[in-house]
């Protein structure tokens, strides 16, 4: 009889045991079930993991740039006045992101759709400034192969281009689901992570701002 009852007892821990870690969830902390990482955390290291890599290229970029400048032959480009204009306004698409973002912590989804509609739309804006000062140049005879200065400031500003282009696909994706209600406060993994990488990208767009106009 006692063999009896403690093998029942120990089936019943089992099958407690067995259904928690069944329907285990993901905690606060950013962890899931035995310790595995949260969804929410693997993004965002997969998001520091591109940045880095972004980074790298970028600077490689640099390193050859700088070092082309030095040379003799290195013929100034009068670059177009609009790229002032331009960066206003990417840095103003990033302010009203990030406002959006706090506005969704603070409990107003609303806000989110106007700060992640306004950024998508001055983000779009960006990419016009970018293609008319191409145009621009273009008119006053400076190409892609014109000279080394030329070359670097196609590469750099059109590589810039390409990885904002991503950034508003990722803006594509999230504002309708933030229209249909889909982000709730306090806040949003997807809109965390689309937010930084915006951040990022208007960062990098001022250091080459700096480095064309400048250095």
């Amino acid at each position: 009889m006692p063999t009896e009852l403690i093998a029942r007892r120990d089936q019943g821990l089992h099958r407690r045991g067995g259904a928690g870690e069944r329907g285990g969830r993901f905690n606060g902390d950013g962890a899931g079930p035995y310790g595995a990482p949260s969804r929410a955390s693997t993004a965002l290291i997969g998001l520091a993991a591109a940045l880095a890599a972004i980074a790298m290229l970028f600077v490689a970029f640099t390193t050859t740039y700088l070092g082309h400048r030095q040379e003799a032959a290195w013929p100034p480009v009068p670059l177009p006045g609009i790229l002032w204009l331009d960066t206003g306004l990417l840095l103003a698409s990033s302010l009203a992101l990030e406002w959006g973002r706090r506005r969704l912590r603070q409990g107003d989804p609303a806000g989110l759709r106007q700060g992640l509609t306004a950024a998508g739309a001055l983000g779009v804006a960006f990419l016009l400034g970018q293609l008319l000062a191409w145009r621009d140049l273009v008119r006053a005879g400076v190409y892609l192969t014109t000279n080394p200065h030329s070359s670097f400031f196609y590469l750099l500003t059109g590589a810039h281009g390409v990885h904002l282009l991503g950034g508003l696909v990722a803006l594509s994706v999230i504002l309708p689901r933030a229209w249909w209600g889909r982000y709730a406060p306090p806040a949003s993994t997807a809109v965390d992570a689309t937010a930084i990488y915006w951040h990022f990208l208007t960062a990098l767009w001022v250091y080459l701002f700096v480095l064309l106009y400048w250095l």
